[in-house]
């Protein structure tokens, strides 16, 4: 699990515009916040679905509060918010705490 701060924000960003960004595997994107009390509840979500499905996709956990040019970049109005990309193109967003089976259908498809 990698989290974002502004300084792999900038990186995160070089590699992801201008579609310079082509990983096989799904990326999914936890937008969240420290204060918010739902956001807790995604996290060990998250973390078992990690467990679960292994290197088989990225997690990206970013705080809104320390990055909100990305957020902003993604629309993100609520938190938590997953986003689930591939090959640098939105495929879902999700707001609010979102099961691991929902997440699991999500991804593996895009596997």
């Amino acid at each position: 699990m990698e989290y974002l701060d502004n300084n792999l924000y900038l990186l995160f960003l070089a590699t992801t515009d201008e579609g310079n960004y082509n990983m096989t595997k799904p990326v999914l994107m936890d937008f969240f916040a420290e204060w918010c009390g739902p956001c807790k509840r995604q996290g060990p979500i998250l973390e078992d679905l990690k467990k679960k499905m292994g290197d088989s996709f990225e997690l990206k956990k970013i705080d809104v509060d320390q990055n909100m040019d990305l957020a902003q970049k993604y629309g993100i109005q609520v938190v938590p918010t997953l986003i689930i990309e591939k090959d640098g193109k939105v495929i879902q967003s999700l707001e609010g705490v979102t099961s691991a089976e929902a997440l699991e259908g999500y991804l593996k498809p895009l596997l």
